[in-house]
Parts: C-alpha cells; structure tokens; sequence
C-alpha cells in the first residue's frame, strides 16, 4: 500500500497543545466500522453508549521522564586537551529515552548524534548522572550506559532530572502539569517515552461508571517506544520496517480474555498499544498451534497491521487520532478501512476536534 494514500489535510490550529481541565471533556467521534457512519459525541457518553458485557483492555504502562539535557564530558579514559575541554563543556546534549535495554543501559535518540563518538560521556545535573557512548545505531539510535556519581539512583537520578517527552508537535516546553496529565490514571509499570494516549481521558468516575454498566476491565503492559514517533520514509508500507516493542500479558488476563472471546462478549482496545499487544500475541499463539487465542507471558511486538491485516481478538477500539502517513493510521486503516477512517477524519476536520495525544478521540465499533 502507498504511504501517500494515508495522507490528509489538518490546519495546525488542530493540533492540542494542552490538554483539557478535566480529562473526560473530550469529544468522541463515533464511527461504525462496517457502514462508516459517524457520529459527533463526548467521551463522558461512553459508559452509557457500551451494551454492557463489553471487556475493556488498557494498557498501564507509566511514562518515564525520558527527556535530558546534559553535557558533553569528553571521551572515556582520555584526557582531552584544554581546547576541546572548553568545547565539552559548552556542548548542550539532548537525549530521548526510547528502549530500556538493562537496567542501567538504554537506546536513546541522541542530538547532536554526529558529533557524540563511541566512549563520549555526557553529564547532567550538576554531574551526580553520566552516561557513556557504547554504540552507534541506525536512525540516530545509540546505546547509552548510565551510571550514579551520587547516593541515589539511575533510576531515581531520572526521574528527579528528565522531563516529560512529549510529542515533538507539542511546540512547547514541558511544565509540571505534564507529569500528571501525560500520564493515565492507571498507569503503573514504568518504561514508556510514550503516554497510550487513548487512556489519557478516562478518569476514575468513568471507569466505575463503566463497571457499573456491567463491563469488564483488564490491563497489559507495553512500553511505547521508538515506533511511535518514527516516521515512515519509504513509498509503500510494505518497504518500512517497524520497530518492536516489548509487552506483558499475565495469564490471568489472557484468561480473561479468552473467557470473553469464547462467551462473544467484544474485545474492546483502548488504544493501539494495545490492539498491537494483543494481536502480536494471537498470531503468536496461531503460529505455535497452541490452541488458545492468544499467548499470555513476555515477548516482543514486530506486528505491523496493515489494510487487509485480520484481527484475530479485537472487536472495538478506543482511539486518538493519528499523523498522516503514520504507522498507527495504518493500523486504525486496517481495523475499520481506509475510506472509513479517512471520511472520518475529514468530518473530524471539519467539525473542528483537537487531534494528537492531547485531542479527541474515536470509538470505533
């Protein structure tokens, strides 16, 4: 399929800068995903717009503070000269967090890549974290170690010194408020650079409202990361090659929903970071012939969802709307078809939503 048939027009004023006062005043856009009828709600309808029987699935990965501003420190077990010491220290660094690879080891983006070699050193802080150059990789991706020169530790030394990533659409700097609201409110298992934004507008009333209705809930974990934000830079979305991402079902929630599967009570994904989970972990389970539609435990996500990709456990999805030309508008082209979604979009426009992580939604069914 070509890239350029994922692309629409959005003026930029569209694009949510700020999220709202309370999270669940964001519109819904209802689409139906056999006849592509849609329809202007509020997500504060959703409890009451469920049939009830329906189990949700979320995804409680927590947002690490993956954005650092540090220093460059010269290169490892080298003694630079006064001149490049001057230049080290007035080097600003930018580094994104994208994959944990240990627990001190992560992939990161790092800027100025070109000028950071193999054993370079970055600070940050007033120097109680470093991190050192252990490789260079594609797309701009190093591999970056980090090391404690304080009593706390990697992790704590991140989390007092990062800041929020947040989308590089987002044209401003991170405040505080972002470490609340670029986070769901069942976020529990730290690793994302990414918030799955389609949890960002529930709140604690509706989700007891949504138990009320009689639907079940359940979580899974992944770690959103590089693919997110990577653009697509060949011509057909065959030629592009998506990168994984690590997820975990507990069995008692793959259980659960099987239970839900076998009793054709719908499946519905709040968010693409999930349907990628549960889907990558039913062709698992198709390819090993273990009789069960999906596999629960540890793995990692290669699945790309193009139009004409079959899902083998989703029945609805909850969802933010998505760049042109994304990997993720693939992915939604392929739940409910291109002319539908890119209809809906249009009348999305139109009817002036607020698009991206900060935006509105979509529940299609």
């Amino acid at each position: 399929m070509r890239v350029a048939d994922l692309a629409y027009e959005l003026p930029s004023e569209l694009i949510a800068q700020r999220p709202l006062e309370h999270r669940e005043d964001s519109r819904m856009l209802l689409l139906a995903r056999a006849s592509g009828e849609c329809h202007d709600r509020l997500f504060s309808e959703l409890p009451a717009l469920l049939h009830g029987g329906e189990l949700l699935v979320f995804n409680n990965a927590r947002v690490i503070p993956g954005r650092l501003f540090g220093q460059r420190a010269g290169v490892h077990s080298q003694r630079p000269s006064r001149k490049s010491a001057r230049e080290h220290l007035s080097g600003t660094v930018e580094v994104l967090l994208t994959r944990q690879m240990e627990t001190a080891i992560w992939e990161a983006l790092v800027r100025p890549g070109r000028k950071l070699p193999v054993g370079e050193r970055v600070q940050f802080g007033s120097g109680e974290l470093e991190a050192e150059i252990l490789t260079r990789g594609e797309w701009g991706l190093r591999t970056l170690r980090f090391q404690s020169k304080n009593t706390e530790s990697v992790a704590a030394n991140l989390e007092r010194l990062g800041h929020v990533p947040l989308p590089p659409y987002i044209d401003r700097p991170d405040e505080s408020a972002d470490r609340e609201r670029y986070q769901t409110v069942f976020a529990r298992k730290p690793g994302a650079v990414a918030a799955p934004t389609a949890g960002l507008h529930f709140s604690s009333e509706i989700l007891e409202k949504i138990r009320r209705r009689g639907c079940e809930t359940c979580e899974v974990t992944l770690d959103v990361g590089l693919g997110t934000f990577q653009p697509v830079h060949t011509d057909t979305l065959e030629e592009h090659k998506i990168h994984s991402e690590a997820y975990e079902i507990a069995e008692e929630v793959a259980e659960k929903i099987i239970r839900a599967k076998e009793r054709k009570h719908p499946v519905l994904a709040v968010g693409t970071t999930v349907v990628r989970t549960l889907e990558d972990a039913a062709q698992r389970a198709a390819s090993a012939g273990s009789g069960r539609c999906l596999n629960s435990g540890r793995a990692e996500a290669n699945l790309f969802l193009v139009p004409g990709a079959r899902f083998r456990v989703v029945d609805q999805l909850l969802t933010n709307f998505h760049l042109p030309r994304s990997t993720l508008l693939a992915l939604v082209c392929a739940f409910a078809g291109r002319e539908n979604v890119l209809a809906a979009y249009r009348h999305a426009v139109e009817a002036r939503y607020r698009f991206y992580s900060y935006g509105d939604c979509m529940l299609i069914r």
